[in-house]
């Protein structure tokens, strides 16, 4: 489960935006996160907080196949909740842990700000500052142990 403020953005966020191209030469997490949405949200990394959720439109994480953009999110944010995917984005998000839920509705209805709670078992999404409940599709158990233990890699330890 997760509860924490929302940064919100728009449609088609492609994966140079998340994290821009002159920062792939690095594989740290905390390097990348350092400049995260940094293109077209400069204060994104002065105010998020570990534990915020990102909250985006259409077709978010279009763009280049690489892992760099949900490991640049992953460490800020809890969680990310879209209108849609790109397919890429969507498994290379499951396979390092990053718990993302599509919902238009809750994409549409859920300001920047707003604080937002998401039970992963129902797939129920509640934005406590407006009252307001959305149903999105709920992890299979796969799903959710991959998440838990951090990333694919992690889940096939045991």
């Amino acid at each position: 489960n997760a509860r924490g403020p929302v940064f919100k953005y728009g449609d088609n966020i492609d994966t140079d935006v998340i994290i821009p191209a002159r920062y792939l030469n690095t594989q740290s997490a905390a390097e990348l996160a350092s400049h995260c949405m940094e293109d077209i949200d400069k204060s994104f990394v002065t105010r998020v907080k570990a534990g915020d959720i990102m909250v985006g439109g259409e077709n978010f994480g279009c763009g280049s196949s690489r892992e760099h953009a949900p490991v640049a999110i992953k460490r800020p944010a809890q969680l990310l909740i879209a209108k849609s995917f790109a397919r890429i984005f969507y498994r290379n998000a499951i396979n390092i842990g990053l718990p993302i839920l599509e919902c238009p509705a809750a994409s549409e209805a859920i300001a920047e700000g707003d604080t937002v709670s998401i039970d992963f078992d129902t797939g129920v999404i509640t934005d406590e500052t407006n009252g307001q409940t959305f149903q999105a599709a709920p992890f299979p158990p796969f799903i959710q142990n991959i998440i838990a233990k951090g990333g694919l890699m992690n889940s096939l330890k045991d």
